[in-house]
């Protein structure tokens, strides 16, 4: 006997072929939502959704009249049919999914469930590819034109403080106190909403402003730190970038939130003359640890002392060694692809920022020794350099340094040559299904010029 159809694959089957906005698509939109809850469902569907693929046959003659037309006006048109050819046709159920009675929060917490099952389930990496067009598709409908930048106050809903607390990746909130405290009249919060998703911050920054740029995350989140006017702070520091949506994740709003929270602030407070950030090296231990041997001897054995942080003489032993490697981390330890390995430092260089200056011991918690040894980085957004060095980044990731980090880069004897990329196993094994995946298509794009 053939398997039984279920409700889901024939609302689904519907979806594939009625028009958007058709009101028949409504009962099937409803059965969707309605049906699709707990792992294993979620499971099923996205398995439905990923067999929803490209026509490869339709894909391959769309190609063969590409190559067969004879005038401009064919081609032009064969071209516009091979477009319309390569969509999935997953995409025409999510376009339902996304419209009345659904809505696009729906495919936002669709993906954050595949992003969560991706993490910790083994049997379902095949299913990384499709992660990649939820990604997509949920960009195509997030125009970053139309992202509103408003600044959080105490007097914003419980509700949207307590989510903002709840997203925070950087620096936890630790009560509402602390949340008070960063909302104050020397502190700022700005996020991005969306009309798409209304009233659901998609990211928000966190800003100190102060009199000089701070070394340290205990003089930003020290609650009984001195107060600053407003009025005649010089330095704006943005300690924290928080996605507040997981499924989300990989569209970067990121790039347009801290510019666009420049301009907010140069308007209203015209005495601030440097904006830059506090920002951690996430990978900075671990690349250290992977090289072994070619740390110097003494600088291995203070690292491997327990409570070394507390030491007075260890800490002042290893802090200019420290700062050299950090230094050689963020502006010649490159990706495969040249970009940086330091994920927060590719984030701020393509952004057009300067690695200015690094902070000792600048972050002493158990998260920020564990991943840097307590070191910081501050990159400056100088205005009149940011779109050179945006440029220089896309055309071959160049990284702008100041001359003090360069010179600290310059006096580090450790010699880095064939040191193996760190990646993880899941990105290992990401990389390569994705890989496979694009080849796979690049196959299928190029059959009829081979045959």
């Amino acid at each position: 006997m053939p398997a039984r159809v279920t409700p889901v694959e024939r609302a689904v089957d519907a979806l594939r072929l009625l028009p958007l906005g058709d009101l028949a698509a409504r009962d099937h939109v409803r059965t969707v939502r309605s049906t699709v809850a707990g792992e294993d469902e979620l499971v099923r569907f996205f398995r439905l959704l990923d067999r929803l693929d490209v026509d490869r046959t339709r894909v391959e003659s769309d190609l063969a009249w590409v190559h067969g037309a004879t005038s401009g006006g064919e081609r032009r048109a064969a071209l516009a049919q091979l477009r319309r050819g390569l969509e999935p046709a997953r995409d025409g159920v999510l376009r339902h999914l996304a419209a009345p009675p659904g809505d696009l929060r729906f495919i936002v917490d669709l993906r954050a469930a595949l992003m969560s099952f991706l993490a910790k389930r083994a049997d379902v990496v095949d299913l990384a590819p499709l992660d990649e067009d939820l990604r997509a598709f949920l960009g195509a409908r997030l125009d970053l034109g139309l992202l509103e930048l408003r600044r959080l106050t105490w007097a914003d809903s419980a509700a949207l403080l307590e989510r903002l607390a709840r997203s925070e990746a950087v620096h936890a909130v630790r009560g509402w106190f602390d949340l008070k405290d960063r909302l104050d009249e020397d502190r700022r919060v700005y996020a991005f909403f969306h009309p798409a998703l209304p009233g659901m911050p998609l990211a928000f920054t966190e800003v100190a402003l102060t009199d000089e740029t701070p070394a340290s995350i205990r003089a930003i989140l020290n609650p009984d730190a001195p107060r600053v006017d407003a009025a005649v702070a010089r330095s704006a520091t943005f300690y924290s970038i928080s996605n507040c949506e997981p499924g989300l994740t990989g569209i970067p709003f990121g790039n347009a939130l801290i510019k666009h929270a420049v301009e907010l602030l140069r308007t209203e407070l015209p005495k601030l003359r440097t904006f830059a950030t506090l920002s951690p090296l996430p990978g900075f231990a671990a690349w250290v640890r992977a090289l072994g041997e070619r740390v110097p001897t003494e600088v291995r054995e203070l690292l491997g002392s327990p409570a070394w942080h507390r030491n007075a003489a260890a800490a002042s032993s290893l802090r200019e060694p420290l700062l050299r490697l950090a230094a050689r981390y963020l502006t010649a330890v490159k990706r495969a692809d040249g970009a940086p390995r330091d994920a927060v430092a590719r984030f701020h260089v393509a952004n057009g920022a300067i690695v200015e200056r690094l902070d000792w011991r600048a972050d002493p918690t158990p998260r920020g020794l564990e991943q840097s040894f307590g070191v910081m980085v501050n990159y400056r957004y100088a205005l009149d350099r940011i779109a050179a060095n945006q440029l220089a980044y896309a055309t071959a990731h160049g990284v702008e340094a100041s001359p003090a980090v360069k010179a600290l880069a310059a006096a580090d004897p450790t010699i880095l040559d064939d040191l193996p990329p760190t990646i993880s196993r899941r990105g290992a094994l990401l990389a390569a299904i994705r890989g496979i995946a694009a080849r796979a298509k690049r196959i299928v794009v190029r059959a009829p010029a081979q045959a």
